[in-house]
């Protein structure tokens, strides 16, 4: 592929815009190490669940006092939408280099590799733990907001595909919302407990499926392979 077209894939992912954080610039540079240490292991803590958990129980199991957890967060919701926002934004500019590294390619083999780093957020997504964050105010609307930047990053990759005529013409805005929002749809409460693996195989499985029909009905003029 030629440099315009890498360029060009990564100016159209570069201007897609990102989701406000929860830590403002600001406040998340003037984190110590010693709090950054923390936010991570919160993340940890918090796999299998956190609504039995209060701030008193986390500064045990993280070795610290109440007061280095109040600094950082008034409360334990406020805690952990940190630690996970924190999580989800070091994860997105995981995808966003994996992007980078496959746009030598085609823009449906940058999707497949974006989404792929991307759906590592829902690897080790346990029902309790989506039930807990679903509980949570403002967990949803965190969840939704990532989601949404998938999905704007996708329909971007795919308009371009689109454009270049990698693809036959698609509502790109419907298949966006559906390939990038599949992460997000297999860790509702409701759904995960449903898979017969984790929400990261499937939904890469998933995606891999739709990007190989989009493929073939390019190939063949627009008629779906049989």
């Amino acid at each position: 592929m030629s440099v315009e077209v890498t360029d060009e894939l990564q100016r159209r992912i570069s201007a897609v815009p990102r989701p406000e954080p929860v830590l403002s610039r600001e406040r998340a540079d003037a984190l110590t190490p010693r709090q950054r240490e923390l936010l991570d292991e919160v993340t940890e803590l918090i796999r299998d669940g956190f609504a039995h958990l209060t701030m008193a129980d986390l500064a045990g199991r993280l070795n610290c006092s109440l007061r280095t957890l109040y600094g950082l967060a008034r409360s334990r919701e406020e805690l952990v939408l940190m630690a996970i926002d924190r999580n989800l934004w070091s994860i997105g500019r995981t995808a966003r280099s994996a992007a980078g590294e496959h746009s030598h390619a085609d823009p449906l083999a940058t999707i497949g590799a974006y989404l792929a780093a991307a759906n590592v957020a829902v690897s080790s997504t346990t029902p309790a733990f989506a039930r807990d964050l679903a509980a949570v105010p403002g967990g949803a609307q965190l969840r939704q907001a990532h989601n949404d930047y998938l999905v704007a990053v996708t329909r971007e990759l795919l308009d371009y595909a689109v454009e270049r005529g990698d693809i036959n013409a698609v509502d790109t805005a419907a298949v966006a919302r559906v390939i990038a929002g599949l992460g997000d749809l297999f860790v509702r409460p409701e759904v995960i407990e449903t898979l017969g693996g984790n929400p990261r195989d499937a939904a890469n499985e998933v995606v891999d499926i739709i990007l190989v029909g989009l493929r073939g009905r390019s190939a063949i003029g627009g008629t779906p392979c049989t």
